[in-house]
């Protein structure tokens, strides 16, 4: 069961740091430019279509942490670290579902002429948040990988 628990907490790790990367990349590259130019984040526009990157990194992180949590929960020292990742990710992840996703969507359907500029920067600046978490979701699964390789 070890080998399991380290395989997926390896591959949770790994995804954790394909997500960061995504939010950095929105962060950094995409978020200071689409509230001036919506047509940006408008696939129906020729702009990127974020689902199909977020959609599979989401699933395959937590698939993988669900997997490393079971396999490894008899072990206090992996199963504490994976915790902490599961809530800062599920708190991540509830924030989005709720607020960030459905207006995401209706930025992405709105005419770029009828996107209300400040609307969109605000939401850019609170979108910021969710980076923390992911930051906090890493910092946990490196904690997890550690201590899963010292395990097994």
């Amino acid at each position: 069961m070890l080998t399991v628990s380290l395989g997926a907490t390896v591959l949770a790790e790994i995804s954790a740091f394909v997500s960061l990367g995504g939010g950095l990349y929105e962060t950094v590259v995409v978020n200071p430019y689409w509230p001036a130019r919506p047509d940006i984040i408008q696939p129906g526009r020729g702009g990127i279509n974020r689902k199909w990157f977020w959609i599979p990194a989401h699933v395959v992180f937590e698939l993988s942490l669900l997997t490393a949590l079971v396999a490894g929960w008899p072990e206090l020292g992996l199963r504490n670290p994976l915790v902490i990742g599961f809530a800062s990710h599920l708190r991540m992840r509830l924030w989005s579902a709720f607020d960030f996703i459905p207006k995401a969507l209706a930025f992405e359907r709105a005419a770029p002429d009828v996107v209300d500029p400040k609307a969109a920067r605000r939401w850019t600046r609170r979108s910021n948040g969710r980076l923390v978490l992911d930051l906090i979701t890493c910092g946990a699964m490196a904690t997890g990988l550690l201590a899963a390789a010292r395990i097994g």
